[in-house]
């Protein structure tokens, strides 16, 4: 075969691609367990030593939205959750094979809430008894699958054709840098789905801040402030589905909230961002052609290491020393993870498996602006959490989030990179096929 007669066939397949219209189908299930008939720790604090929730302030919920494109199709999940353990990954990769989502076409996106089932209760690898962590507990694992799976299962059984836009916009005095650091990724990014019809099928809300009102001594489930954001939207677009994923968030926290107590802050937070982000789809405009590839390739980590700032902050919350990290991160902290990258429209959503420092998060999404990306955004906590990640510089001034990173000071910029490395092939492959 000539060269001129292969780049024709490789012209054909991709206007073909590009002919067949992107579909996507959508569905909502109720991942919070039942706190009277399960032992229900809750995430992000070890002073609450795996004590049970006492109750339900509010559901915390899975979202589904699958592209379908031919037949390829790209499961974007996002969970009100602390974080996704890999046991809870695979567990429901194992319940929807019948679907065509995969691990290589799955981005699980973890909300971040603190009000939450603990990650490390449903770890399988979690086996130290140590309260301060969560004490894995089967039954929360396989019930939380089981409904991660039933909203991916319904959400492959309706698809519609949708037209797709982005915009993207920075919000003042709504998010703060934790760490006293100048640098806050401020970037509020928000993509439409509409149907036919012209109405919002689905709002996938991309906002970087810690769901941390909920505190401690809260002993009820709540999907913190990005659940009543998801909810006042649904209540503003009827018919609509609407997703959040947090941002490079490892050292940001959220400012300007008001209120009497932490849900009347959660509240009054989740809804002042909703006000900015119906302003926001005000001005979207949608397109029924628009780009759509994805990627999941290997993460590659550095080798662990016991951080020095460990016996601040972290170490005494969590019960961790020198002596007993290392066998516990040999036993539940991977030597690789997952890099996925979603192209679709103007969004390019990289998902990094933890919490990443701002300045880490904007590099990459500069660097991928500078190779074509309209409306780059972190998609954090995507897919299993590994630990914080900082430039070395933050990494060596101490406090709590060098005291839970677990790879050293390189763990951020091989990250970074390889971030990079996997949105340029994206893009490369997306402008190659118009």
């Amino acid at each position: 075969m000539t060269i001129r007669a292969a780049l024709l066939i490789l012209t054909c397949v991709s206007m073909s691609m590009a002919a067949e219209p992107l579909l996507a189908g959508i569905a909502t299930s109720n991942i919070t367990p039942d706190t009277k008939a399960l032992h229900v720790p809750l995430g992000g604090y070890g002073e609450r030593q795996n004590a049970p929730a006492e109750g339900v302030h509010d559901n915390t919920l899975c979202k589904a939205l699958i592209l379908k494109q031919g037949d390829r199709k790209f499961a974007l999940v996002t969970v009100d959750l602390l974080g996704i353990p890999r046991s809870l990954r695979d567990e429901t990769l194992t319940r929807i094979g019948a679907t065509g989502i995969a691990s290589d076409n799955l981005m699980m996106l973890a909300s971040h809430s603190h009000g939450s089932t603990e990650m490390a209760a449903m770890n399988r690898k979690n086996v130290f008894d140590n309260k301060a962590i969560g004490i894995y507990d089967e039954k929360l694992l396989l019930f939380t699958a089981d409904r991660i799976a039933e909203a991916i299962i319904t959400a492959d059984k309706k698809y519609q054709p949708v037209r797709v836009g982005t915009v993207s916009t920075k919000l003042e005095g709504m998010n703060r840098n934790r760490r006293n650091s100048p640098i806050i990724d401020n970037e509020l990014t928000v993509t439409k789905f509409d149907g036919t019809d012209g109405k919002s099928v689905a709002v996938f809300v991309n906002w970087t801040a810690h769901p941390t009102f909920s505190g401690p001594e809260t002993m009820t489930v709540t999907a913190d402030w990005p659940g009543y954001l998801q909810r006042e939207i649904e209540g503003f677009l009827p018919g609509a589905t609407c997703l959040y994923s947090n941002g490079a968030e490892g050292d940001i926290s959220t400012a300007g909230a008001q209120g009497p107590s932490e849900f009347a802050r959660m509240e009054d937070y989740g809804r002042k961002l909703a006000v900015k982000v119906l302003d926001l789809i005000q001005n979207i405009e949608t397109s029924g052609n628009p780009a759509f590839d994805y990627s999941m390739t290997t993460l590659n980590l550095p080798p662990h290491e016991i951080p020095a700032a460990l016996k601040d902050a972290a170490g005494p919350e969590y019960g961790l020393t020198p002596e007993n990290l290392m066998p516990l991160l040999d036993a539940v902290s991977p030597k690789s993870s997952y890099l996925g990258v979603l192209r679709v429209g103007d969004l390019v959503a990289v998902s990094i498996p933890g919490e990443m420092a701002s300045s880490l998060g904007i590099e990459i999404k500069n660097a991928l602006r500078e190779a074509g990306a309209k409306n780059p955004i972190i998609a954090g906590l995507g897919n299993e959490w590994i630990s914080y990640m900082l430039p070395p510089d933050e990494y060596h001034k101490g406090g709590y989030e060098p005291g839970v990173s677990f790879y050293g000071d390189t763990l951020g910029p091989t990250v970074v990179e390889q971030a990079i490395d996997a949105g340029k092939v994206l893009l490369g492959k997306t402008a190659s096929a118009k």
